[in-house]
């Protein structure tokens, strides 16, 4: 499989990424912070948002392997 150019914003950084590729493992290789905290996908404290729309837990999540580039915006709550 070919490598998938991701992009975290708001920080602008872009990074290459094999599908599947565990999406916290891409951030910290990127050197962006997702804030966690349970590490299992039920607290949500790294959820992010696709550039489709669609919303998931960082935690839990791989690099989708179903296009060539995907963007990741990350949310910033001061609770965590």
């Amino acid at each position: 499989m070919s490598k998938i150019a991701v992009k975290f914003m708001p920080n602008d950084v872009v990074i290459d990424a094999e599908p599947g590729e565990p999406m916290l493992e891409v951030a910290r290789r990127a050197g962006v912070s997702i804030p966690t905290g349970c590490l299992m996908g039920s607290c949500h404290a790294c959820e992010v948002e696709l550039d489709d729309g669609s919303c998931l837990c960082a935690c839990i999540s791989g690099i989708p392997g179903d296009r060539p580039e995907i963007t990741i915006n990350l949310f910033s709550d001061p609770v965590w």
